[in-house]
């Protein structure tokens, strides 16, 4: 298999063989992320990709799980996508799941028809990342896609029959918008309907615009028991059908999870005692990307 650089894909995609399908990012603007800045969005040409699928059968022919990279490759063509899925299929036996990271952009780029057409070949989970749910913050960190456009997007991907996780981004609205970034973000939770939902913390990382917005004092980091009151509001607040929960992200300051609703009152419980101090942060040394 061919690899281009640095590669990311979500902790649960840990046993995966992940495919670079894609290079880089289409969108590539958020103002907190470094991970594409090194690259400029190309599609592998769809011989490249079949050759590493072959090879991936060859070495791991138990594959259950594909995760198609990198930073949001559902913006190759769906014609781009087929015979890649139809390879996926037929390469590995026990495959059970394929998924990629997407942008609201993307998904609804595609006809219903398209997204469904990919859901009958093999692709059913998509990663939808819009960090927040407060119009403000997304214009702020430029994420490119609305609150309305990302409840639309995860819609979109249910109708077609596709699972959706979603990523929420604590500490993204900074200090002067925690309390709508939190709020909204829960609000725009209930809204995706997510099955899977996971809350990383926003780190600021050198060279980001950013980073160059907290040197010029436009950006503040909330601090860590504002981000924990953050998580307090998405948890309490959030109303998803059923939703398998993680903060188990290294960036996290508090590791837990459950499924919401069903685990609520227990999520809030190991949050309140973080906050007033019986349960111990990950500290700053243990944290990362």
């Amino acid at each position: 298999m061919r690899y281009d650089g640095k590669l990311y894909r979500p902790p649960s995609e840990a046993r995966s063989f992940i495919l670079q399908a894609t290079i880089g990012c289409s969108h590539n603007l958020c103002t907190y992320c470094d991970m594409y800045r090194d690259k400029k969005f190309r599609i592998r040409s769809i011989e490249e990709s079949l050759e590493d699928i072959e090879e991936a059968s060859e070495q791991f022919p138990r594959t259950e799980k594909v995760f198609v990279a990198d930073g949001d490759a559902l913006a190759m063509p769906t014609k781009h996508w087929l015979p890649l899925l139809e390879a996926m299929q037929s390469s590995f036996p026990k495959l059970r799941q394929v998924s990629c990271y997407a942008t609201a952009e993307n998904v609804l780029r595609k006809p219903p028809e398209e997204l469904a057409l990919l859901r009958e070949h093999g692709l059913s989970l998509l990663y939808l990342g819009p960090e927040s749910g407060d119009n403000t913050t997304l214009k702020r960190i430029v994420k490119g896609g609305t609150f309305e456009e990302h409840e639309l997007a995860s819609r979109q991907a249910h109708d077609a029959g596709m699972r959706v996780s979603v990523i929420m981004l604590l500490g993204a609205g900074g200090v002067d918008r925690t309390e709508e970034h939190a709020r909204e973000s829960a609000r725009l939770i209930t809204a995706m309907d997510p099955e899977y939902l996971a809350a990383l913390t926003l780190t600021i990382i050198p060279g980001t615009p950013m980073a160059r917005q907290v040197a010029k004092g436009g950006f503040e980091l909330p601090s860590p028991e504002a981000v924990l009151l953050e998580l307090r509001t998405m948890v309490d607040q959030a109303r998803p059908t059923s939703a398998l929960f993680r903060t188990n992200h290294a960036s996290n300051y508090l590791p837990t999870g459950g499924r919401l609703p069903e685990d609520r009152e227990r999520l809030l419980g190991t949050i309140d005692a973080a906050l007033s101090g019986a349960l111990p942060l990950r500290g700053e040394g243990r944290r990362g990307l």
